[in-house]
């Protein structure tokens, strides 16, 4: 019998982190709750943004958010947002993630950020802290892009980053459009668009977030300061040819546009290294037309995933597969059409804020590792407006994704107290900046 989410992280966990009104044995049955919605066998689950477990996840948060003493409202996004006044008003402390889910995927990515938050101001109520702006515990629609192929959407509405045109040539797998799903989810295009917020509302933003890599496992360390978000850019490349017979085709002559798109593949994985330390590049989806096993290929498309925290490094790399494309379909006799799909900008985090989280670690006596997120987070979108922060908290083997992805219990414990420590901090100087 498979071992419960909330029993294998309560097995390892001493209670000595259970101080200042935080409770690991609160924050591992959340998790245990939240992992009951859309289970999978492996032990996953399946919450795709705007379905029906996504939206119990939700309001199962609005229930505990009420408990704490937040007032709770959903935006037309499906956005949830939990306040609590502060001794004043002002702008407002907001820290949370999203609890949508990749296809059997695993139990922390997201509902680790909202309940931490969450964490932080149940700890707040017990030991009677009054907060000296206003708080916002958040939970995104639609971060994983699990159901459109585009994610980030619940912040990049909340934000006004978002089209109505874009909006509308969204659909899902099953063909269903954005429209149709989002009616179904009881919301609107229109009210979608209007859950766009004055960037004012908030002065700063704050994630915790699973690493998703190893970095921490392997310095032994429990969490994590996040010095800048990897801006993506994705290149779509169509490489076209003839298509023959397999048997009857002489080599010589030959436009076989998959040897082009095998080349390309190959030397894009060494071009990362001469523009920066931290650059990536990975063709991660590839479609071969007609593929069939005696034919020769007409056409392959492809994507490149382009990322990198240095701006004029990424496009450079950008620029150097665009030319390594045109070059590999010219020496196969090919024809190459490129389109850049998609391109946002790396989202670096301050130099105050960085220093300022170091010394909340320091204290907490925690080194202050600092690295780059190469994925994206609801923290990039926030992060154009607002200040903001993420602390990442160590994943074992660095899974992700999957169902085999987990934290301990005691180091997503240690991320809470140091998230409490910096709001407090922080909002003290947000308080200080209004008077």
């Amino acid at each position: 019998m498979r071992e419960s989410v909330r029993d294998r992280l309560l097995a390892g966990y001493d209670g000595a982190a259970d101080r200042d009104g935080v409770s690991g044995e609160r924050l591992a049955e959340r998790l245990a709750t939240l992992a009951s919605i859309g289970e999978t066998e492996d032990g996953g689950v399946n919450r795709p943004g705007f379905s029906a477990e996504e939206k119990r996840a939700k309001e199962q948060v609005i229930e505990w958010m009420r408990e704490a003493g937040l007032d709770v409202r959903m935006d037309g996004a499906g956005n949830v947002i939990g306040r609590l006044e502060g001794k004043a008003d002002g702008l407002a402390f907001a820290a949370g993630s999203h609890v949508d889910s990749v296809p059997n995927g695993g139990n922390f990515d997201g509902p680790l950020g909202v309940l931490s938050a969450l964490e932080v101001v149940e700890a707040w109520k017990e030991t009677g802290y009054e907060p000296p702006v206003p708080v916002e515990v958040i939970i995104f629609s639609e971060e994983e892009g699990s159901r459109f192929g585009a994610g980030i959407m619940g912040s990049q509405a909340m934000t006004g980053d978002l089209s109505r045109e874009a909006l509308t040539m969204l659909s899902d797998a099953n063909g269903n459009s954005f429209e149709e799903v989002i009616g179904a989810y009881g919301t609107s295009v229109d009210a979608f668009l209007e859950a766009a917020r004055d960037p004012k509302e908030i002065g700063f933003y704050a994630e915790i977030h699973i690493e998703q890599g190893k970095l921490l496992e392997q310095a032994g360390l429990p969490a994590g300061i996040v010095k800048g978000i990897a801006g993506p850019a994705w290149l779509n490349a169509v490489f076209r040819g003839t298509a023959g017979h397999a048997g009857n085709t002489p080599m010589a002559g030959r436009r076989d546009p998959l040897v082009a798109a095998g080349r390309f593949v190959h030397e894009v994985s060494s071009l990362p290294a001469r523009f920066s330390d931290t650059a990536v590049a990975t063709v991660g989806k590839l479609n071969v037309s007609p593929n069939g096993a005696n034919v020769i290929p007409e056409q392959v498309a492809l994507t490149v995933d382009i990322r990198d925290l240095d701006k004029t490094a990424r496009d450079g790399l950008l620029q150097k597969v665009r030319e390594t494309a045109e070059r590999c379909a010219a020496d196969s006799g090919v024809e190459v059409l490129l389109e850049l799909a998609s391109s946002i900008d790396p989202v670096p985090v301050t130099d105050e804020v960085r220093e300022e989280l170091g010394e909340v670690f320091e204290e907490a006596g925690v080194r202050p590792m600092e690295f780059m997120s190469g994925a994206g987070h609801d923290a990039m979108i926030l992060g154009r407006h607002v200040p903001m922060a993420m602390i990442f908290v160590k994943s074992i083997g660095g899974i992700s994704h999957n169902p085999a992805e987990w934290s301990d219990l005691e180091d997503c414990i240690a991320a809470v107290h140091l998230l409490k420590r910096f709001a407090e901090q922080r909002m003290e100087k947000m308080a200080a900046h209004e008077d």
